[in-house]
């Protein structure tokens, strides 16, 4: 029972997870203009994305461009393209292979083997959470490095958007997750029993079964 329940929880969190690295890779607001000049108001904000840019008039009115060629990009937004999509895809195949091994699940017939498969998919996950931590740290790396550039004109100046945050609690979940479905271990009394049978009671010559069978 305590590993069914492990499986539950680090499934769901490991699903969840997953989730919220698909919402944080399509969302926009990966960079988001940082408000740091004498005058606080002002016409529009901008966001950066890893697909398109977006413009939010004071008015309300949001203007999205998509991203025309990916090699104008800069490295870190390539490689959080390229690493949250392999990690959404992780996510999926994690999903699959823990579902083949659970215990409330007959694709694998033997407790030991569906463990092991349990584990397989923990390890998934982790790898997921593990590429999907990459791009954001690099991403905020850079715009931190850039914020505090003397150099670097106010107007370009970006601060860290919402979804670095909620790429970050999705990384959180799939390592929680993760290291719960490394935990599921196969029950020793499952893992390897041998049966014994009793011996067969044979007959004497004349029909009747020995007395001593029965004492």
């Amino acid at each position: 029972m305590v590993s069914a329940g492990l499986e539950i929880l680090g499934l769901s969190l490991c699903v969840i997870g997953s989730l919220l690295v698909m919402v944080a890779c399509g969302l926009p607001m990966w960079k988001v203009t940082a408000f740091i000049e004498a005058n606080i108001v002002v016409a529009q904000t901008i966001w950066d994305g890893l697909w398109m840019s977006c413009v939010v008039q004071s008015t309300g009115q949001m203007q999205c461009k998509v991203h025309d060629s990916v090699l104008s990009l800069t490295h870190d937004l390539q490689a959080a393209r390229a690493l949250t999509i392999i990690s959404s895809v992780l996510g999926v195949l994690g999903l699959m292979v823990v579902i083949a091994g659970a215990q409330c699940t007959n694709c694998i017939r033997t407790e030991y083997v569906k463990a092991r498969v349990v584990n397989a998919g923990g390890v998934i996950y982790i790898i997921s959470g593990i590429l999907v931590l990459i791009p954001l740290c690099w991403m905020a790396n850079n715009i931190i490095s850039d914020f505090y550039n003397p150099n670097m004109p106010p107007s370009k100046k970006r601060e860290i958007g919402a979804a670095l945050y909620i790429g970050w609690a999705a990384t959180a979940l799939l390592l929680i997750g993760g290291a719960l479905l490394c935990c599921s271990c196969p029950s020793s009394a499952n893992s390897g029993y041998s049966v014994k049978y009793a011996q067969t009671k044979r007959a004497t010559q004349n029909g009747e079964y020995d007395k001593r069978n029965y004492v």
